[in-house]
């Protein structure tokens, strides 16, 4: 099997665009990595690529769940592997491309999860509402607060009363992974503008047309870029607050997204050229042919 490549790095920085490039080069298919991109109706506050931007390329695993179904982690991992299969099978190449280190990891990594297991990486919540929320169940909690990764763990493992097990290090598949990355104060600054394009491109309709799902949906009030207008939808919280909001929890997460893959992943890393994106493409291509 050649290689699997994969494409992660922190949100608005070149992801897509650098997969569809790749994607012609090598006779490739494209898996989504992304937890969000997964759902219908999720467009514009997910920045899944459109029709138009996937270049007649296939796209796996956009689009297949509505917001009012679950999807977990478990289902990523069977749905990813079969799809790894089929398309080697057909003599072509797979890339993985997304924000969602977990879910990549638990598809190529030797993850082993209880059937039904939903395992949530809480990116709506700070350490210490995660810390609270494990209060819930027990005062014998033996973790520093910002030892985020153990108390994700152990809420997890709470919440589910299932066993989850693992080992990270057992890579199943040859893969490279490639990581896009800038200059943190730029990359910050096109987060920002890119809300602020969602906004302009009818982010607000498309949350609207949601909102009789928010009060059961796990993914809208989890997912970035959709969970801070709960309170916009019924609290009264104005639109500028919420931007804003989105905004912060944006770069928040994309300083959590290079802690994970610099940590979690083999990751061979690239300064992306933004003034001639061909020069990154050119870079990333002659690494892995």
């Amino acid at each position: 099997m050649q290689d699997i490549i994969v494409i992660v790095g922190p949100t608005g920085v070149g992801k897509t665009k650098l997969s569809i490039e790749l994607a012609k080069k090598i006779d490739a298919e494209i898996i989504n990595g992304d937890s969000v991109a997964i759902y219908k109706n999720l467009d514009i506050g997910s920045a899944k690529p459109t029709l138009e931007e996937r270049e007649n390329i296939p796209h796996h695993l956009i689009d297949v769940r509505t917001v009012e179904e679950e999807y977990s982690v478990f289902d990523y991992q069977k749905d990813v592997r079969k799809l790894i299969d089929d398309i080697t099978s057909r003599n072509k190449r797979v890339i993985i491309v997304g924000g969602t280190g977990l879910y990549i990891k638990a598809a190529l990594y030797d993850y082993d999860f209880d059937e039904g297991t939903t395992y949530n990486e809480y990116n709506d919540l700070s350490n210490e509402q995660i810390l609270n929320k494990l209060k819930e169940y027990t005062d014998d909690i033996d973790i520093h607060i910002n030892n985020r990764k153990r108390l994700i763990r152990l809420l997890n493992k709470y919440e589910n009363n299932e066993t989850i097990t693992h080992n990270k290090d057992k890579l199943l598949y040859p893969t490279k992974v490639i990581g896009l990355t800038t200059d943190r104060n730029y990359l910050y600054e096109r987060i920002n503008n890119r809300v602020d394009k969602m906004i302009k491109n009818g982010l607000l309709d498309e949350i609207k047309s949601l909102k009789p799902y928010y009060l059961s949906s796990r993914v809208l009030n989890t997912g970035i870029g959709y969970k801070e207008f709960y309170h916009y939808l019924y609290e009264n919280k104005s639109l500028e607050d919420t931007i804003n909001e989105i905004k912060q929890d944006s770069r928040r997460y994309a300083k959590r997204q290079y802690t994970f893959f610099k940590h979690q992943f083999d990751t061979k890393w690239f300064d992306v050229d933004f003034n001639n994106f061909n020069n990154t493409i050119e870079e990333v291509y002659n690494y892995i042919k």
